[in-house]
């Protein structure tokens, strides 16, 4: 057989076996209760405990920083756990039930956020970072394994597999937040739940076509393994383990402690910490310089003695390697590096996008703009759906016999999504003024991904393909002009302006630039880390690159949350313009290093 799993898999849809799509529509539920639960959030958690025009439904009054606080380290758990769970399903689970379980933990964390207490929402939002750590890894383990005999065709595989995850996003945030936004909050996040739960079942009920994809590997196939050259080996040392486990608790604590200080008055990490006034008392620096050293939190002094502690880790495990290697290892952490600028802006949309959407922009549609816009939104509705339902049948066909019961499930999920889309569209048509919808904002990011991934592909086939560094390069300033369109789309906004009306252009291109920045920057990533890092350093340097993710998400959400404070001293557009410089300014900064990149990445590109 060409590709792994059974012979009912061999079936082809659009040039790729049955199982791939069982796949991609199984990521795409899983997407679909992620962004569906994540557009709501911010905006419940930061929605007036009494109903307004803006926001209908009551949510719970939190400030923005501590909406942010939670928000933001909820975001960063999301990418470290799937470290974990990766090393779980290698050693005990196998791909298949590390999905099952973490869809199945996922799907508690949903129907807990649903209750809308708040022990709930803390329990929910635990559970859906356990079992993202669980699912988010192994899918791809699963479409890898799937594909290891005709690994020329991976990245068509691959394509389609992130059409899922696109079109998943696309339709949780649109739908989710519109429930949630007209019918009440409970509504949003219990459909997200649904349609994990759903997606779940469908992924069960599919067995038939994987056979041992995705199970534990035997004995003899572990040995097998082992007999593989890696390469100059670099064990880790005592010391360098005992820096792993102190590094990862400390950073996990500091997590924690953000949200628990500011929300619940629970310290993890000791406030009165002051490592840096005894270094202020040797009188090394100047008054104002000790001033601020003493100023600084307890726990901001010991995460940063903590990274000074992992920075030490990273480096003296690099300095052991010979120079080729080492070199193409320091590359890496340069672009990690500025990877955590690209996320901390981009990952605005969570927090104070959403703000923005809500309380800045003008939603309110009568006439010509209201008829344009619901001939949008239903080609953008009905156009999706109709493929995804074209793929769903040739699917259904191939697998009639095999997997009816999965596909019976699938049914019953698209006759829900075309119910709800559908009754959404004809609510909106028989309104005669329309309020559009804050989560709608949200949909743009995907929607642009769809539309332009084909042209990007193209240009990173072509001769003109840029560096990686470039390719950086053009992220981070493609985002900053994005945040740019905010700022001067602000300048109207007086000082302290709790609520505003500007066009919603301007919210429109910034999602739009958004995404071209995204498209830049995405291919490099975790494609590089693969590339240039040996194999005995692979799963640390992966952490690492997760890492630098997870931390830029942490600062989006602490930083999305001073709009407030930013605003009230400030401006709107003096916020804006932070997202608009700092990445600019890294942008710049990267391109200038493409020389020095180029020389240590010796070759690889």
């Amino acid at each position: 057989m060409l590709y792994g799993g059974t012979e009912a898999n061999q079936k082809l849809v659009l040039g790729h076996p049955s199982g791939l799509f069982v796949l991609f529509f199984t990521e795409m539920w899983e997407r679909f209760s992620f962004y569906g639960m994540r557009i709501l959030l911010f905006n419940f958690l930061t929605a007036l405990i009494i109903a307004t025009d803006k926001v209908p439904f009551p949510g719970w009054g939190w400030s923005e920083e501590n909406a942010g606080a939670l928000v933001g380290t909820y975001a960063g758990l999301l990418y470290l756990t799937p470290i974990l769970g990766g090393i779980i399903a290698d050693k005990l689970t196998g791909y298949r039930w590390a999905v099952v379980i973490g869809a199945f933990v996922m799907t508690l964390g949903h129907v807990s956020m649903a209750l809308e207490t708040e022990l709930s929402l803390y329990i929910g939002l635990a559970l859906l970072v356990i079992g993202t750590g669980f699912f988010k890894p192994n899918m791809t383990s699963i479409v890898s394994e799937m594909y290891e005999r005709v690994p020329e065709k991976k990245d068509g595989a691959y394509t389609i597999f992130y059409m899922g995850v696109n079109s998943g996003a696309f339709f949780g945030i649109m739908l989710c937040g519109y429930l949630a936004e007209n019918f009440g909050w409970s509504y949003g996040f219990g459909l997200a739940g649904i349609f994990m739960l759903l997606g779940t079942l469908q992924f069960w009920f599919a067995k038939p076509l994987f056979g041992t994809i995705g199970e534990m590997p035997s004995k003899t196939e572990e040995k097998k393994d082992l007999s593989k050259p890696k390469g100059k080996l670099n064990p880790f040392t005592i010391m360098d383990k005992v820096l792993i486990v102190i590094t990862a608790i400390v950073g996990l604590l500091f997590l924690l402690n953000d949200p628990s200080s500011k929300i619940g008055g629970i310290h993890l990490l000791p406030e009165g910490f002051n490592l840096l006034s005894r270094i202020g008392q040797l009188n090394l620096f100047s008054e104002e310089t000790t001033a601020f050293l003493i100023s600084i939190p307890g726990p901001i002094q010991i995460i940063l003695l903590t990274l000074m502690l992992f920075l030490f880790l990273i480096i003296s495990r690099i300095i052991r390697y010979e120079k080729v290697v080492r070199d193409r290892m320091i590359s890496i952490i340069i672009f990690a590096f500025f990877t955590v600028f690209f996320w901390m802006a981009f990952e605005q949309a969570a927090s104070s996008l959403v703000l923005f959407a809500r309380d800045y922009t003008n939603r309110l549609l009568v006439g010509s703009a209201a008829t344009i816009y619901r001939i949008v939104d239903t080609l953008l509705t009905i156009i999706p759906l109709a493929i995804l339902t074209w793929v769903l049948t040739k699917l259904m066909k191939n697998t009639k016999e095999s997997i009816w019961s999965s596909n019976i499930v699938q049914i019953i999920m698209f006759v829900l999504l075309w119910g709800i889309a559908i009754s959404k569209l004809y609510i909106d048509f028989t309104k005669e003024t329309l309020d559009v919808t804050v989560s709608w904002f949200g949909i743009l990011n995907s929607f642009f991904i769809i539309a332009l991934a084909p042209y990007f592909s193209k240009w990173w086939e072509s001769k003109y393909n840029p560096s990686s560094a470039f390719k950086y390069a053009f992220g981070l300033i493609l985002l900053g002009i994005g945040f740019g369109f905010l700022a001067y789309g602000s300048l109207g906004i007086p000082q302290g302006a709790k609520t505003a009306s500007i066009s919603m252009f301007w919210l429109i291109m910034a999602y739009f630039f958004h995404t071209l920045g995204e498209l830049c920057l995405s291919p490099v990533g975790l494609s590089q880390v693969s590339k240039l890092v040996p194999a005995r350093m692979i799963g640390f340097m992966f952490g690492m690159w997760y890492l630098a993710i997870a931390i830029g998400n942490k600062l989006a959400g602490s930083l999305g949350g001073m709009i407030g404070t930013i605003t009230k001293d400030y401006d709107l557009t003096t916020f804006f313009l932070i997202f608009t410089l700092i990445p600019i300014g890294a942008g710049l900064i990267i391109a200038l290093l493409n020389p020095l990149l180029k020389k240590l990445m010796h070759g690889i590109r």
